[in-house]
């Protein structure tokens, strides 16, 4: 087991904390108004985004959803998304299952 994070203790913007297990990965984030992530599709993996603070836009699906505290949202593979903070910035965990490691494949000489 990993010691528990006191998460409000953490300060920044952009990714200020992350864990993985064998089977999941958890980010906490942090945007200050206007900031965010850009549009983007994850043809891989459903992601689940928990606010902790503040307030913010999450454009997926094709529609706009309001973000607030104690709110969550599912984001499912293969949606174009975005997220844009609010006026007081925004906080939350994006947590999603692991994604494998680069795999290389050899050069073959023929």
């Amino acid at each position: 087991m990993e010691e528990p994070v006191d998460l409000a203790g953490l300060a920044g913007r952009g990714p200020l904390w992350g864990i993985a297990s064998e089977d999941l990965n958890a980010t906490l984030l942090e945007w200050s108004h206007g900031e965010g992530v850009a549009e983007q599709v994850n043809d891989e993996r459903d992601i689940l985004l928990v606010v902790l603070s503040g307030s913010g836009t999450l454009r997926a699906g094709g529609a706009e959803h309001e973000l607030a505290p104690q709110r969550a949202a599912l984001i499912r593979k293969g949606e174009r998304w975005s997220i844009t903070a609010g006026a007081d910035g925004l906080r939350y965990l994006s947590i999603h299952r692991r994604r494998g490691g680069l795999a290389i494949e050899p050069l073959r000489r023929s």
